[in-house]
């Protein structure tokens, strides 16, 4: 049937919203972020342009995240978030309404499920459809879910890192811990506080990740010049991080990922377990691409790990990828799950 507006994947993350339009492939990548005038609640800017203001606005603006740690944290702004990304993809009017695949964490409540709907229906979709984000991500991967053998996805967000085994389209095993890329940037910001009682912002401590940040000491050995402002006496101040010091102030958010990943396969049934000593791990999100991540979940796990290919928009592709089931119900694996 002739539609006028394509079918939309949206992996509404934490850190990013990623846009998928079946046919086109991605075409909108922006932070989830919200520039607020506090006084009158208006909204200011959206994505990449409130993005710039984090740390630099006056104080009656905010920049706001309206997302936390992989569900709706404010309702109304995030409504109006993704009203503003799809009327950039889909334009606006009455006939501007697409059918949107949108992932949420494995661990959500039914209340906060309702809340993803609810908002896509308001924000202009005509149909709403939720994935689990570890199914996405293994979809998006490039990974065959169908058969009856283990593959196991481990996707490291923003705000939650979601763990799966999946066999036969369906989850066997899963779970979803609240450590993921932004406990790093905030483990970063603690660590250069307390050892050089300097302050920086989220955006500074992100960069410092992503530059010369290391899953363990040792793997790395970088180190990166950086300003904040002096605890002590207030103005600003220039310091060197090194990576060993970044890995440092990681490590207990690292080894918090890697121990439930260790739980998930301690309590995988021993066939499927079987089959992960052969295919491995597949890493997804923007936290797999941490320095030396997939090195050590693969020496603490003594399991094959690898980073999927563009990590990022796995989640994205994967969504897109779940309407090819809804378009051909035959090809959906039986343990296939899509909620409306």
């Amino acid at each position: 049937m002739f539609r006028l507006v394509a079918d939309v994947g949206v992996d509404l993350g934490t850190a990013t919203v990623l846009i998928y339009v079946v046919g086109k492939g991605i075409v909108l990548k922006e932070p989830s972020v919200v520039a607020i005038e506090q006084d009158t609640k208006r909204i200011l800017a959206i994505g990449e342009e409130a993005w710039r203001m984090i740390g630099r606005t006056p104080g009656n603006i905010i920049a706001i995240r309206p997302l936390r740690e992989g569900v709706i944290a404010d309702y109304d702004v995030t409504q109006s978030m993704l009203r503003h990304f799809l009327s950039k993809v889909c334009g606006r009017g009455p006939l501007a309404r697409p059918r949107i695949m949108i992932c949420v964490p494995s661990g959500v409540t039914g209340v906060e499920r309702r809340a993803v709907l609810q908002a896509c229906a308001e924000a202009g979709a005509s149909a709403t459809f939720l994935i689990e984000e570890p199914l996405a991500a293994a979809l998006g991967a490039g990974l065959d879910i169908a058969p009856p053998v283990a593959n196991m996805v481990v996707d490291i967000g923003g705000g939650t890192t979601d763990i799966a085994v999946i066999s036969l389209g369906g989850v066997v095993l899963s779970e979803s811990i609240r450590v993921a890329g932004d406990k790093f940037d905030d483990a970063i910001m603690r660590f250069v506080r307390k050892e050089h009682n300097v302050l920086i912002g989220e955006r500074t401590a992100e960069d410092v990740k992503i530059r010369v940040g290391a899953a363990m000491p040792g793997q790395r050995d970088e180190s990166i010049e950086i300003r904040g402002r002096d605890l002590v006496g207030g103005l600003p101040k220039t310091i060197r991080v090194t990576s060993s010091e970044t890995a440092a102030a990681m490590e207990e958010s690292v080894t918090a990922i890697c121990d439930r990943v260790k739980s998930i396969l301690e309590r995988t049934p021993p066939e499927l377990a079987a089959d992960l000593t052969d295919r491995g791990i597949v890493l997804t999100g923007g936290g797999s691409l941490l320095y030396g991540f997939d090195t050590y979940l693969s020496s603490e796990t003594h399991v094959p790990v690898r980073v999927a290919d563009d990590p990022v928009s796995c989640v994205a592709r994967g969504t897109a990828l779940a309407f090819d089931f809804l378009l051909n119900p035959a090809k959906k694996p039986p343990g296939f799950p899509m909620t409306t």
